[in-house]
């Protein structure tokens, strides 16, 4: 069987999203890690920095000829934003059939790479190697407002707030555990580069004002909606129950769900689904763990697609009871 598996490398994999990536390819039956490259745990064993990884691969500093030189099938580009282009145009004269799948920024803007959030593009993939994957809060707020987004009165409103492993492993203000202790530290609350993502990926004007709060991973954003015609609540979720009711990786919530229910599940959760008494106002949260979902899940379902596999391959699954318990939550004592 060994030889069926195609051969992946993850580039900037000290990250808390290379991390996660390692421990879902590591469970993968047709994937097999050939290269982890960290400029600063180069030489160090995986094994010794990643909880559920046998073996003996070991970190290595690889600058884009050398990645290129790997000749893997798959490259996941794990690096801040504006860092991408080298590997990308290297590998792109090295072995042009690579599959990349970039998981910053970079070309979240670009028409011939494709984008992919499977949930709402899976049918534009058009078999293209060069996939961009989306922002953490970008997915949860394109989730939560393309259901209604034909009925919008107004730019959607959306208040996020994530764990603190948002802000990357380089060390700010903004994953600074003293500083966010008894805290919520708002920072780029115009322009920021999800905002931008959300609105150019709908097509519409959506603002966005994000916050770090004190938790690690996990995040939720409360999107406020002005709808251009009265709704009831039950259209509303039926809006939501159409849209997501046989995705694996969308649950869809009676109630607002809650942050500390999200980490280490690789689902996004949307509920509240609060109606004005007017009808013409509705406010949804989502939640999602930003490193899963947000990152390193939605990476696999990709992945998963374009080397022809099942998309939830090597991904665990949300229990499927959970509608069952909702019921038993809300029903109301006899």
């Amino acid at each position: 069987m060994t030889h069926d598996k195609k051969t992946i490398g993850i580039v900037g994999a000290r990250g808390h999203t290379g991390m996660e990536l390692i421990r879902l390819i590591a469970a993968h039956p047709a994937l097999e890690l050939a290269f982890v490259s960290s400029r600063e745990l180069d030489g160090q064993r995986v094994a010794d920095q990643v909880d559920g990884f046998a073996g003996e691969l070991h970190y290595e500093n690889l600058d884009p000829e050398a990645v290129a030189a790997k000749r893997a099938d798959v490259v996941i580009l794990a690096l801040p934003n504006g860092k991408a282009t080298p590997y990308v145009a290297t590998i792109d004269a090295v072995k042009p059939d690579t599959l990349i799948l970039d998981l910053s920024a970079d070309y979240r803007f670009d028409p011939s790479w494709y984008y992919g959030l499977p949930e709402l593009t899976r049918g534009q993939w058009r078999g293209g190697k060069r996939i961009s994957n989306p922002g953490c809060y970008a997915t949860a707020m394109q989730l939560s407002i393309a259901p209604l987004k034909d009925l919008l009165a107004a730019p959607p409103v959306c208040f996020g707030v994530s764990g603190y492993s948002g802000a990357g492993t380089t060390p700010s203000d903004k994953n600074d555990p003293d500083k966010l202790r008894d805290n919520l530290m708002p920072y780029a609350l115009t322009g920021h580069m999800h905002e931008k993502e959300a609105s150019f990926r709908l097509g519409i004007p959506v603002e966005f004002m994000p916050h770090v709060a004190p938790h690690f991973r996990g995040l939720t954003v409360t999107s406020n909606l002005y709808l251009g015609r009265q709704l009831k609540r039950e259209e509303v979720l039926q809006r939501f129950r159409h849209a997501y009711g046989s995705e694996k990786l969308v649950s869809v919530l009676d109630e607002a769900p809650w942050v500390s229910r999200i980490a280490h599940k690789h689902h996004t959760e949307i509920g509240g689904f609060a109606v004005s008494a007017d009808g013409k106002r509705v406010v949804i949260v989502a939640t999602l763990d930003n490193l899963l979902k947000g990152a390193a899940t939605q990476a696999m379902q990709n992945i998963n697609r374009a080397i022809g596999v099942d998309e939830y391959t090597a991904i665990p699954l949300p229990q499927e009871p959970a509608s069952g318990l909702l019921h038993e939550r809300t029903r109301t004592p006899p």
